[in-house]
């Protein structure tokens, strides 16, 4: 997710678009407002991960299209070297997959198992996540920590909740026809950047 100046000079033709730090600067009009995968970050960088895998995700394949977003940064983690930590919201309460490793090819068997079921625990998991970023920032002062949210915003009324310690970037996997639009409220009181998941496969 570095979006550096030099990263962005490299917009070669047949690269891989790095979709993330394209979308922290805001929806890409033109090609060259496309930021590209490269091969190593210019700085430590952790990537939070908090995914939204609800029985309502499973409606019009929402997690499925979400999981092939995945599959991309997980891979262009795995390219920048950055580390990554994965929590999902499902059951009864949120559970960590990753605590800020070094992304590998051994995410990708974990994200095919990967399936929707039970209750939403996404506001759980997001306290969770703000209370270990604080955490781990006093520990790694030097890390850019960024996060990226996946959900159909499919949630019970709840209070606002407190923006997380980092940059954040709200996907809105929600797919029904009419749809209840709770995402984007989400991410207006998170103080994130708001895309819907449709907006990837702009120019890719």
């Amino acid at each position: 997710m570095s979006g550096t100046s030099r990263g962005r000079s490299r917009a070669a033709d047949n690269g891989r678009v790095a979709w993330l730090p394209t979308l922290f600067k805001g929806r890409p009009r033109q090609r060259r407002d496309l930021c590209w995968q490269q091969r190593q970050a210019q700085a430590p960088e952790l990537w939070l991960v908090i995914v939204d895998a609800s029985a309502s995700t499973r409606r019009y394949q929402a997690l499925a299209q979400a999981k092939g977003l995945l599959a991309s940064l997980f891979d262009q983690a795995y390219r920048q070297r950055a580390r990554l930590a994965l929590l999902t919201a499902s059951g009864g309460k949120p559970q960590w997959q990753r605590h800020g490793l070094k992304a590998s090819a051994a995410l990708q068997p974990w994200l095919q198992a990967l399936g929707a079921g039970g209750g939403t625990p996404l506001l759980a998991a997001l306290e969770e996540a703000r209370h270990w970023l604080h955490a781990r920032g006093k520990r790694l002062p030097h890390e850019v920590q960024r996060c990226l949210v996946l959900t159909d915003g499919r949630l019970k009324p709840w209070q606002p909740v407190q923006p997380l310690p980092c940059t954040t970037l709200l996907v809105d996997i929600e797919r029904a026809a009419v749809r209840v639009g709770r995402a984007r409220q989400l991410a207006e009181q998170l103080q994130a950047d708001y895309r819907h998941i449709e907006q990837f496969s702009v120019l890719d």
